[in-house]
């Protein structure tokens, strides 16, 4: 809940939200969900490099295709906070 308010707060406050992992991180692509569910923008997740990070770009893919044309895409609006 404390996540999910200061998601609000930053929003609230014209702020651009990046949702990004740690370093270390499990296979565990919730973060993916939460990007989305809060329509944050961006995540930050790191190159393909390595499993933990190809499943977070894979639970975006697999959100993409559930949404089929319902996803948005802001593209540069979110970068410049418009």
């Amino acid at each position: 809940t404390e996540t999910l308010a200061a998601i609000k707060m930053a929003k609230d406050a014209g702020f651009t939200v990046v949702i990004s992992h740690r370093s270390g991180e499990t296979e565990d692509a919730t973060i993916a969900d939460l990007a989305v569910g809060t329509a944050a923008g961006q995540i930050k997740t790191g190159s393909l490099s390595r499993s933990d990070r190809v499943a977070k770009y894979n639970q975006l893919l697999r959100i993409e295709e559930q949404l089929g044309a319902k996803a948005p895409y802001n593209g540069l609006k979110e970068v410049k906070g418009q």
